[in-house]
């Protein structure tokens, strides 16, 4: 998509209720490193993962309409599996700006597992979706698609990147565990990792997990999608600090400051 009225420094603004789209900020900074970055937060909202339906249907449009007023991004990512699961068709119809969202990488993960059974790992929300019926009808119909709703991951991600204790430091063993002592998981070969924090524990996930098991996720799709969808478009010559932003108390995210600065990320400041 190009179009000649976008200023050189109108960021990309990426959404999720926590870290979890740092993953996905590290592999668009791949395909576009120089692109301004706001990265926003929904710290008071956070976890959307136990979350009521009805709830994100009504809140995330509308916290991405306050930031797209603000910032005037040339293209928004819902970096969260569960938030673009349940709400991305309003967010489309309601912003005038592109809106890439995040779904399972069910679709890669058939295309890869031999043993044609596939776990999908993500929050109790984005599991039960009939979103996740679909691709696997699409995608997976030759396969056994077994799913588990891992909670406890995406906590021990936030307190990983926060150099906090866990309050489960095994929650990537648990997690797996859910997966793999259901009927027939001792064949899953390939793992979907259907939220967007859990590929930042990736190494403690490798770690327990048989050494066969392959790990899929969606963040380079993600960033292809919006590397084809800006091509054309103005960039500026050097990377600059990425602004950060949440909802609730700023002080709430102090502790995070450390992790986002190795991400080229401002300390947040609330929206």
């Amino acid at each position: 998509m190009v179009s000649d009225s976008v200023v050189t420094d109108a960021p990309i603004l990426i959404f999720d209720s926590g870290v979890g789209g740092l993953s996905v900020l590290q592999a668009i900074r791949r395909h576009l490193p120089t692109a301004p970055v706001v990265y926003a937060m929904d710290g008071a909202g956070y976890p959307y993962g136990q979350r009521d339906d009805a709830e994100l249907t009504a809140r995330v449009p509308a916290l991405l309409g306050r930031l797209v007023e603000r910032y005037r991004p040339r293209l928004a990512v819902i970096a969260c599996n569960t938030a673009s699961t349940i709400a991305l068709a309003t967010v489309r119809d309601a912003l005038a700006v592109p809106v890439v969202g995040t779904v399972p990488a069910i679709k890669p993960a058939a295309a890869c597992s031999a043993t044609r059974v596939i776990g999908v790992l993500g929050t109790r929300a984005t599991v039960r979706q009939a979103y996740v019926d679909d691709l696997t009808r699409r995608f997976a119909a030759d396969c056994r698609v077994l799913r588990h709703g891992a909670p406890t991951l995406v906590d021990y991600v936030e307190s990983t990147l926060r150099d906090q204790t866990p309050a489960d430091p095994d929650a990537p063993r648990h997690a797996l565990a859910g997966l793999f002592e259901q009927p027939d998981g001792n064949a899953i070969d390939t793992i979907v990792l259907a939220c967007t924090h859990f590929p930042l524990a990736a190494d403690a996930l490798q770690d327990v997990a048989p050494a066969h098991v392959r790990f899929v996720d969606g963040a380079e799709g993600i960033a292809r999608r919006c590397a084809t969808l800006l091509h054309g478009q103005p960039w500026p010559q050097h990377t600059v600090p990425g602004v950060t932003v949440t909802t609730g108390p700023a002080n709430a995210c102090a502790a995070l400051a450390p992790g986002l600065a190795r991400l080229g990320l401002a300390p947040p400041t609330t929206f």
